[in-house]
């Protein structure tokens, strides 16, 4: 149990001041995004906010890497839009908590692990797409309510935001020249908020978003009937939600681990965000994970450590219970440019630089992925998306590998030596390669270079088999690995194998 308690990993690394502010920038930019999420989603605003200080606090803790920030996100919440709008916010927190259940038990059975199978072409447009989500998100702010309808600013206004945000980008870009010792996000907030105080300057505030004044979460059990029929309202939506957190979560894992040379725990982290929308439910939040770009604010503030998590999810609580008068204060625009450096950094630029390099298809599946993730927000899909056009085209490729190299030695027996592998794709090709009727009366099948690997390579092997048969030819199947030999064996229940001797797949030593 040890590895869950310890909260500072890489302990010898840590430079405290480094992290606490790093968590004070993080929990700024997380606050207008988490009200935001919670209001597209008709929810009441303080539950985005209990959504970012539960997720973030126990995923600091508990979670599979350090650096990593989780809270209240809009991929997850997408999700519940639907659930809302038919049943209300019971049923929210009721999938929510579900959601978890499911989580953890992918943590629990350790299928983590199949993220590995993600092309890097799929995490390209995965990271390319987010990047512009958050800077489309950014173009938001630049807007006002007037008589119900969301409107551009103009004027006056539309000057002082784009001047505003202007001088928060510069600061972000050049005060990183004159010292690394405070990250270059909290100074441009804090530059940017005085300015506005200072000089009376009359522009969007966090208040203009909703009040962010309230109490610790309380307690909720969720007022649902509880019956079978309400788990099939549910679930789905539950199942939706906790595949979108793990594959966002796990692709952002990832993606830090890239960034800081280390190795996070995939399952430790399925574990800690599912206990976390577990709380959710039961403590008034609106469930989420981890937050790509509150992530990489984090990082960019120089954070590695878990202390930076911690202090964004406790400050974010002490403004709830606070500070939320000084903080709904708080320029929009400060929010904005940070956000928008963000989402600059975010953005994979290599992928540009290598993808004249790169195979047509890997050129598509990233266009295609960077697509669906902007048009659909709805990275789970464009991520299945992506591995399984990858993977048909993998198997399309490998099926055209599949080779004989033919010849008759001076016993007056041929031999067929197989090189690629024997699986769906390729049993077409395969059959190809042999000349039954004119073969000799004795064949040897080598499959030293080869492999059988599913139930079509065995169909294809029992056929070939059948086809000597019929016209009385001995076959011999040699150099057959232990796994293979195995699948063979399994599948005399299925159907029948025609290996005309040696029953039980022995030749391998032939």
């Amino acid at each position: 149990m040890k590895q869950y308690f310890n909260l500072f990993d890489f302990a010898q690394k840590v430079n405290y001041k480094t992290e606490i502010l790093a968590g004070l920038t993080v929990a700024m930019t997380m606050i207008p995004e988490s009200l935001s999420f919670a209001i597209l989603a008709g929810f009441p605003p303080l539950v985005g906010l209990y959504a970012a200080f539960i997720m973030g606090l126990v995923t600091a803790i508990f979670g599979g890497r350090p650096g990593l920030i989780s809270g209240g996100a809009g991929a997850t919440v997408i999700v519940l839009i639907a659930l809302m709008k038919s049943h209300g916010l019971e049923y929210v927190f009721a999938a929510v908590a579900v959601a978890g259940v499911l989580q953890i038990m992918v943590g629990l059975f350790k299928l983590g692990k199949f993220i590995r199978l993600v092309p890097q072409p799929v995490m390209f447009g995965f990271v390319n797409g987010l990047a512009i989500i958050i800077f489309m998100s950014q173009l938001e702010q630049f807007k006002t309510m007037i008589n119900g309808e969301s409107v551009w600013l103009s004027g006056n206004p539309m000057f002082i935001m784009v001047a505003l945000v202007a001088l928060t980008i510069a600061i972000v870009i050049f005060f990183p020249k004159i010292t690394k010792a405070v990250p270059a996000s909290l100074v441009a907030i804090i530059v940017v908020f005085i300015v506005v105080l200072g000089l009376g300057i009359q522009t969007k505030t966090v208040a203009d978003i909703a009040s962010i004044s309230g109490g610790f979460p309380p307690f909720h059990i969720p007022e649902i009937p509880l019956n079978f029929e309400t788990l099939q309202l549910i679930f789905p939506y539950a199942l939706i939600m906790a595949s979108v957190g793990l594959t966002e979560g796990l692709l952002t894992l990832n993606l830090v681990d890239e960034i800081t040379g280390t190795k996070g725990r995939g399952n430790r982290e399925c574990i800690a965000q599912g206990s976390a929308n577990i709380l959710n439910g039961f403590f008034f939040g609106m469930g989420g994970c981890p937050m790509i770009a509150q992530t990489l604010v984090n990082l960019s503030a120089g954070s590695r450590a878990r202390l930076s998590g911690i202090v964004a999810a406790l400050t974010i609580l002490v403004i709830i219970l606070f500070a939320a008068p000084v903080i709904e204060k708080l320029p929009i625009a400060a929010l904005v440019g940070v956000m928008i450096m963000v989402a600059i950094g975010t953005f994979e630029w290599l992928s540009f630089r290598i993808i004249n390099k790169m195979p047509k298809h890997d050129i598509f599946v990233l266009l295609l992925v960077t697509v669906i993730t902007v048009v659909l927000h709805n990275l789970a899909l464009a991520v299945l998306i992506g591995v399984i056009i990858s993977a048909l085209v993998f198997a399309w490729e490998s099926a055209k590998r599949i080779r004989a190299r033919k010849y008759i030695d001076d016993k007056g027996v041929k031999h067929y030596e197989i090189f690629g592998p024997l699986f769906f794709g390729s049993t077409a090709a395969f059959a190809e390669k042999f000349d039954v009727s004119n073969d000799p009366q004795e064949v040897i099948i080598d499959f030293k270079e080869s492999k059988i690997s599913d139930m079509s390579a065995i169909d294809a092997v029992n056929k070939i088999t059948e086809r000597y048969a019929k016209v009385g030819k001995k076959i011999h199947l040699r150099h057959l690995s232990a796994d293979c030999r195995q699948l063979l064996q399994n599948a005399e229940g299925v159907i029948e194998i025609n290996i005309m001797e040696d029953p039980t797949y022995k030749v391998a030593v032939d």
